[in-house]
């Protein structure tokens, strides 16, 4: 049976600064489970980049393998993309964020693609703090082989089969904190009003932006006893600091939200409202994000929202002093310098 998107759209539809409506940023048809938390991540994608006014084509997608890995296809269909090798993703965005620093990276993975075989590639990619939205869609299980427990499934949760999973679960948001990163958060697929401008802020962010979405496989792990089903997430989910995105353009309004509001300006003059549900947490705060991550954990919550944020860092390129213009348009005079300039670098390395 063949599948087609309908080519009517309401006339009415609304259209960005671009002149252009969410259709523009829409893509194939899905082929996941009916129900999967990635299709609700893919539609939120789709509102943040449209939102953002950046035209398609000023994007690239970049995934692995698995379920989760399948999903750029399913938005900004007129994207660049790349689907790497399993877990290959990072080193694949750092060579082509290398060769064009202009394009917008967003990077698609999964808790397999992450926390297992691509973990080294996960902390080097941080560590370097690349210019990149680094989106996990954390489902605890490998759904594209049958549903085994991976490495984000927590302690004592149970898989289809009832078995309880017997080991301590990575969790991907500690792990990056305490590596460095300086944009963290964690949300929930069936929360779009948070994912959203959670996205758009991590897109406008100058470096690695991870964000942790629990994304229930409805077909392999959203039973009675999974910690990672619908109902359990709903239940445990407990926001840390409650985020709106106000575009530099945007007049700033103060809404009645429950707590103290905190503005941290980002570095391209876009920034981000922080409504706090407690006046000691400050996002801004590394060590006290991890304490309080930790606090959640032992309590059996799920913290969301933006958990930390670091608005002045140094990203990849101005680490390694790299040009302003694309490597990719430089001439050939500039890429491949004379025996003469070669001979002087030498000289001064000595």
């Amino acid at each position: 049976m063949s599948f087609y998107k309908p080519s009517f759209r309401h006339p009415s539809a609304p259209s960005n600064e671009l002149g252009l409506t969410t259709k523009a940023y829409e893509g194939g048809v899905s082929t996941l489970c009916a129900g999967c938390g990635h299709d609700s991540i893919s539609a939120a994608m789709i509102q943040a980049v449209w939102g953002l006014n950046i035209e398609p084509h000023r994007v690239a997608k970049m995934s692995g393998i698995g379920c989760s890995s399948k999903s750029p296809n399913y938005f900004l269909g007129k994207a660049h993309g790349f689907n790497s090798v399993h877990g290959r993703m990072p080193s694949v965005t750092t060579g082509a964020n290398v060769a064009n620093r202009d394009l917008m990276y967003i990077g698609v993975s999964g808790d397999g693609d992450t926390a297992s075989i691509g973990m080294g590639q996960f902390t080097h990619v941080i560590r370097r703090n690349l210019n990149m939205m680094y989106v996990v869609e954390n489902n605890g299980c490998y759904g594209l082989t049958k549903g085994q427990d991976s490495a984000t499934a927590d302690e004592g949760s149970k898989n289809k089969k009832g078995r309880a999973n017997p080991f301590e679960a990575i969790d991907l948001v500690a792990l990056a904190l305490d590596l460095g990163a300086t944009f963290v958060a964690r949300s929930f697929s069936g929360d779009k009003d948070q994912l959203v401008p959670l996205m758009k802020a991590a897109m406008s962010h100058k470096g690695f932006a991870l964000i942790d979405v629990i994304s229930p496989c409805v077909t392999f792990n959203n039973h009675a006893g999974s910690t990672k089903s619908y109902d359990h997430t709903r239940e445990h989910v407990q926001a840390g600091a409650v985020l709106d995105f106000v575009p530099m353009a945007q007049e700033i309004t103060l809404d009645q939200i429950k707590g103290s509001t905190q503005k941290v300006a980002l570095h391209n003059g876009d920034s981000v409202r922080l409504s706090k549900l407690s006046d000691n947490y400050d996002p801004t705060d590394r060590h006290n994000a991890i304490r309080t991550l930790l606090d959640h954990k032992a309590q059996d919550k799920l913290m969301t929202g933006l958990i930390y944020i670091e608005p002045e860092s140094e990203n990849f390129h101005e680490m390694l002093n790299v040009s302003k213009t694309p490597l990719n348009e430089l001439k050939q005079d500039v890429l491949c310098p004379s025996g003469a300039a070669l001979k002087s670098i030498n000289e001064g390395l000595r």
